[in-house]
């Protein structure tokens, strides 16, 4: 009964797996319509990513809850991620880039689960990670990257913009920018938490008014909060 508690977290963390597996292969399908529905792959590899995060959630929470916290979940779980929120964006990216007829250029997005399995080595080596990053944690990634090949699909970017959008989200998960997060242990300190509280009220607001789009926008004000912090 113990070995089946101790590895309920871990089922948890292997749907993280799975469904970033299957995102995976929805965005080769970027522009077809899939499951008998009007949504295009694209769009159900957004779906599959965000239940990969509602996994990645609940699998820390199961773990604590059932005292089943090990160092194989820990490692499991940055497997997950790493195709979850670093390979599974990267492979809708590239395959909108080559829709765009970027031709090889659009390997460029290779180096998004690149720069990611060097940020989750660090995160698991690096004791001080907790309540604060160094770095873009890798689903921070993801959510900048659903925002922008949201828009991206649908419109026209020069593809200058997109490869150096690429290239910055890549050195950021790798720099020593200290980045705030949303975990809050004194909810009624507002001068404690002021960046938290904002950054929830404007994601809401830019996806309000921007649609998923609007997620891209929000990654950037988390960077630009995290730089303002840094400086305080």
């Amino acid at each position: 009964m113990k070995a089946i508690r101790n590895n309920i977290p871990n089922a948890i963390t292997s749907l993280n797996l799975l469904f970033g597996c299957l995102a995976c292969i929805a965005a080769f399908h970027c522009f077809d319509t899939m499951c008998g529905t009007q949504l295009k792959g694209y769009q159900w590899a957004f779906i599959l990513i965000a239940l990969a995060a509602v996994a990645d959630f609940c699998d820390g929470l199961v773990a604590r809850a059932l005292h089943a916290v090990s160092n194989i979940g820990a490692e499991l779980d940055s497997l997950a991620d790493l195709v979850s929120f670093g390979l599974a964006p990267a492979m809708v990216l590239y395959n909108i880039m080559i829709e765009q007829h970027a031709g090889h250029w659009a390997l460029v997005a290779m180096l998004l689960p690149v720069f990611g399995a060097i940020r989750l080595a660090r995160y698991n080596t690096d004791p001080t990670q907790g309540t604060v990053f160094t770095g873009l944690p890798i689903p921070a990634n993801a959510i900048f990257w659903i925002g922008f090949t949201a828009w991206y699909a649908t419109s026209t970017t020069p593809l200058w913009m997109v490869i150096l959008l690429i290239v910055a989200l890549s050195l950021l998960m790798v720099c020593n920018l200290r980045m705030f997060s949303l975990k809050m242990h004194n909810l009624s300190s507002l001068k404690e938490n002021w960046a938290q509280y904002l950054q929830i009220v404007a994601t809401v607001a830019f996806v309000a008014l921007m649609g998923l789009s609007g997620l891209a926008a929000a990654i950037m004000l988390y960077v630009l909060l995290s730089v303002i912090k840094k400086e305080q």
